[in-house]
Formats: C-alpha cells, sequence, structure tokens
C-alpha cells in the first residue's frame, strides 16, 4: 500500500482539479445555453487533457470509477489497487465539491441531472454509450501500446465531444465521480444510479472487447 501513496495521491489530486475547473466552468458561465455548453465543454475537455498528461505517468490519471473498472476488467490493474484508486478518486471529487460550494454557496447547477424528457432508462443509456466513447479513447491513445501516445489529447476531445452531445440530456458526466463532488456538496440524489450505471456498463464494453478482440494476438 505504501508503494501505492504516490499513484493514490495523484488520483486524488488530479480529480479535485479536474472537477474544480470543469465543474466550476457550469457556475461561473451563465447566459446563452450553446455558449455555456460550449464553455463547460471545453473546460472539461482542456483541463482533463492537461491533467492526464502531467499525472499519467504517477498513477495513469484515472480521474474516474469507470476508468478503473474498465482497466480492472481488462486486466490492468489488481482489484485491491482498483479500489483504492476509486475511493482516492471519490475523495477528490467530494473535495472538489466542497470547495466549490465555499466559492460559490450553490453548486446545484455543477451536478449533472436528467434533462427534460428524458427518463432514467434513456439516461443510463445515453451515460454508457458516452462513456465507450470515453474509455476507446483511454485504451486506444494511453493503454494499447500500439495506439498514438498524444497524451490526454485524445481523451480530453472524447469528454469535450460527449458533453456537447449530451451535456443537457444527463449532464454528460462519463464519470461516477464527477456526479458524485457536487452532488454531496449540494445534497442532490434525484437518479442517481444513472452516473453509476450508465458509466460502467460502457466501460466494461470496452473493456471487454479490448480484452477478447482488440488485443494484440500474443496478449489476447
Amino acid at each position: 500500500m505504501r508503494d501505492w501513496a504516490p499513484a493514490l495521491v495523484a488520483e486524488a489530486i488530479g480529480t479535485f482539479l479536474f472537477f474544480f475547473i470543469a465543474a466550476g466552468a457550469a457556475l461561473v458561465v451563465t447566459g446563452d445555453p450553446a455558449a455555456t455548453l460550449l464553455v463547460v465543454a471545453l473546460a472539461h475537455g482542456v483541463v482533463l487533457a492537461v491533467l492526464v498528461s502531467s499525472l499519467g505517468a504517477v498513477s495513469g490519471a484515472h480521474f474516474n470509477p469507470a476508468v478503473t473498472l474498465g482497466l480492472w476488467v481488462a486486466g490492468k490493474i489488481d482489484a485491491t489497487k482498483g479500489l483504492a484508486y476509486v475511493v482516492a478518486q471519490l475523495v477528490g471529487g467530494a473535495a472538489a465539491g466542497f470547495a466549490l460550494a465555499w466559492c460559490f454557496t450553490d453548486v446545484g447547477p455543477a451536478v449533472p441531472a436528467l434533462g427534460e424528457g428524458v427518463d432514467v432508462v434513456t439516461g443510463i443509456a445515453l451515460e454508457a454509450v458516452m462513456t465507450v466513447v470515453l474509455l476507446l479513447a483511454v485504451f486506444g491513445t494511453a493503454v494499447d501500446t500500439r495506439g498514438p501516445k498524444i497524451g490526454g489529447l485524445a481523451i480530453g476531445l472524447a469528454v469535450a465531444a460527449d458533453i456537447l452531445f449530451g451535456g443537457t440530456l444527463t449532464g454528460a458526466a462519463m464519470n461516477p465521480a464527477r456526479w458524485f463532488g457536487p452532488a454531496v456538496a449540494a445534497g442532490a440524489f434525484d437518479n442517481w444510479y444513472v452516473w453509476w450505471i450508465g458509466p460502467f456498463l460502457g466501460a466494461v464494453v470496452v473493456a471487454l472487447l479490448y480484452r477478447y478482440f482488440f488485443a494484440p494476438p500474443d496478449t489476447a
């Protein structure tokens, strides 16, 4: 466990910084909904790209329980270390939520929520599909040795693209910790399982594809 300390600290700090900047953008920007969505998408994508590139060598820069689950299913991390990662991510997310509450008082707008006309089943499906896009970027550019090593660029772009599509539908969290942090600070837990089940389903789909179909022949 002591050997994991740098990685766990990196996961907690990276998750905190990711959500403080990204979720904070939803609290800072007001006005035209389309412009707000664009700014929030860019804030998420850019800060994630920076943090993945900066901390990837320390912990792998998961910052997301769904990413950690996917890597466990694919055999890239053991269960005990994966669970420790998830705890660190949730701690970092909650710290970001309370820090934002201290700065802005009301963090409700930063909590992912289902849009008008979007039911729970649809929300889960949307979160799953968007998480597939994110996990494909993670596996394809950060895990697969054959892929281009382009830092966090592709991962950040995947998150930004998903938010542009699904931000008004589900909040496009793709990340249980992204929901958890501001939700705990705001005390807003409506339909909480959407942002756990959806991302986990998407992560498992991609992990199984990479483990049994996309892996190089000598590692499958």
